[in-house]
């Protein structure tokens, strides 16, 4: 390697260099301090900010009377708060504490013998000699024997739990009343984030008085809880193992 060459890669690995110095410069000049708080910022400026959409209800013409402490459209007190219409929220309460435990066993065994032999044949045992091998014995012709055994088991032992409260969003009303709700949450520690998914269709007589539903009366639910991540990458096998454990047949 010439000795030009050596010293534009030298430059080049400076500023990658720098970086981690630059933290470590931050964090000698902070030894002894409190990790100081983010200031309280607009986040509509912030940089990737991005509107939500959500599904809203149909809109609602309101009338104001005269001379009336009351607003219909209003939320009261005598007014269910239970969601009915989408948009609404609701929160779930998912519970999930599965565990299931099978033990199969088989065994099945076979064994069998069959033994055939000439020690007289009418008298003319001794004139098979001429027809066998030298050597052969006329009583023991035949001698079969065979054995088969076979033993198998199985074993499965399961044990989940989920427990969590997530709040969901109608985002459909059907034709018989029921509500169609999807919600989803998203936790990040570190470089990992934990985001549980819960959807199904709920029956507005299972939504409690505090506008909550267990999870064990939705319809077609679907719970997902998993992470995305440094730990959750380590954990998986690579793109290259994943396809040869597809492709190959052994």
């Amino acid at each position: 390697m010439s000795r030009n060459l050596a010293s534009r890669i030298g430059l080049m690995a400076l500023p990658l260099m720098a970086l981690p110095a630059c933290g470590s410069l931050d964090r000698l000049a902070n030894i002894g301090k409190a990790p100081a708080l983010s200031a309280i910022e607009n986040p509509v400026t912030q940089p990737g900010y991005k509107p939500v959409s959500m599904p809203m209800p149909a809109p609602k013409p309101i009338s104001y009377q005269a001379n009336s402490l009351w607003r219909p459209g209003s939320r009261a007190f005598f007014k269910d708060q239970r969601a009915q219409v989408v948009g609404d929220l609701l929160t779930v309460r998912v519970r999930i504490t599965d565990r299931a435990n099978i033990d199969n066993s088989t065994q099945r065994s076979r064994q069998n013998g069959e033994n055939f032999g000439a020690k007289g044949f009418f008298g003319y045992e001794n004139a098979l000699d001429r027809y066998l091998p030298d050597g052969a014995n006329p009583a023991g012709l035949v001698d079969l024997s065979s054995e088969n055994s076979s033993k198998g088991a199985g074993s499965v032992k399961r044990s989940e739990q989920v427990v969590t409260d997530v709040a969901a969003v109608v985002t459909q009303v059907l034709p018989n009343g029921n509500l169609v709700i999807e919600g989803k949450q998203e936790v990040r520690v570190n470089f990992e984030v934990r985001e549980l998914i819960v959807a199904g269709v709920v029956r507005p007589e299972d939504i409690e008085a505090g506008n909550q539903i267990d999870s064990t009366k939705i319809a077609q639910a679907r719970i997902a809880y998993g992470g995305r991540g440094q730990i959750t990458d380590v954990q998986q096998p690579r793109y290259g193992q994943q396809v040869l454990d597809v492709l190959l047949p052994f």
